[in-house]
């Protein structure tokens, strides 16, 4: 007879094979194309704080998270990584090899603070509000010459910021989105709630691909604009909000 005992803790004993763990049910779900690291990220995040998998245990294998994620390996595999470079989990490697959670204060980065998740809603959905406000108007009203160059010359600061600087860059693009709409007041409030969301941004990790990630939306959206293609800008600002929420909801709450 075998032992069961001599199967590691997480280690899907149990489970036919291919069979999913039910524990995982609450939080996991498919995501958005647009933002597939981001909420990757999110989902596995909320795995990790709800003690789902608790520290100790092993993640479900790759196949299974990529699968119930519907993401690829490859955007799994970097989510992972951005996990242990935070000192969240740790691989494994050997017959029953894995990613597994790791314990409080083993070589974590000091936590966030937990943020009320309510008020993180309503900046988020603020932002949101107005930041796709701004980049439809602009869009759908038009720039002129000084205005054009303005916004592309801000993107192009965002495109060559060292990586310290690229969140202060990527502010003022959207400062100066906000500033070309044409509304002062609308300029005034989305000022103060940046102000809000970059506090919030300041107590998460830079992340490389999210930044890189970023970093098309913003040429993509640049591009919408200068044509005057109002709803591709309206959403292609709205997946660019919801990759950020999906990050700070992630790591805050």
């Amino acid at each position: 007879m075998t032992d069961a005992s001599a199967s590691p803790r997480g280690a899907g004993q149990g489970r036919a094979p291919g069979a999913h763990d039910d524990r995982l049910a609450p939080v996991l779900r498919p995501v958005r194309a647009g933002n597939g690291f981001e909420e990757t990220l999110e989902q596995i995040l909320q795995v990790i704080r709800l003690g789902l998998v608790p520290a100790g245990e092993r993640l479900p294998a790759e196949r299974e998270l990529a699968e119930r994620l519907g993401v690829s390996r490859v955007t799994l595999r970097e989510v992972l990584k951005a996990l242990q470079d935070q000192g969240l989990v740790e691989p494994r490697r050997g017959r029953y090899g894995g990613t597994f959670v790791r314990a409080p204060g083993t070589g974590q980065h000091p936590a966030p603070g937990r943020t009320d998740a309510a008020a993180l809603e309503d900046t988020l959905r603020f932002r949101e509000v107005l930041e796709v406000g701004a980049a439809e108007l602009c869009a759908a009203h038009g720039l002129d010459a000084a205005g054009a160059r303005r916004l592309r010359e801000a993107l192009e600061r965002t495109g060559d910021a060292p990586f310290d600087d690229y969140r202060r860059q990527d502010t003022l693009l959207h400062l100066t989105l906000s500033e070309l709409a044409g509304s002062p007041s609308l300029t005034a409030r989305y000022a103060a709630v940046r102000a809000e969301v970059n506090s919030l941004l300041d107590g998460i990790p830079l992340l490389v691909r999210n930044l890189e990630h970023s970093q098309r939306q913003h040429a993509a959206l640049v591009e919408a604009v200068l044509e005057g293609q109002a709803d591709t800008a309206r959403e292609i600002m709205r997946e660019h909000c919801a990759g950020t929420a999906a990050l700070l909801r992630g790591f805050l709450t």
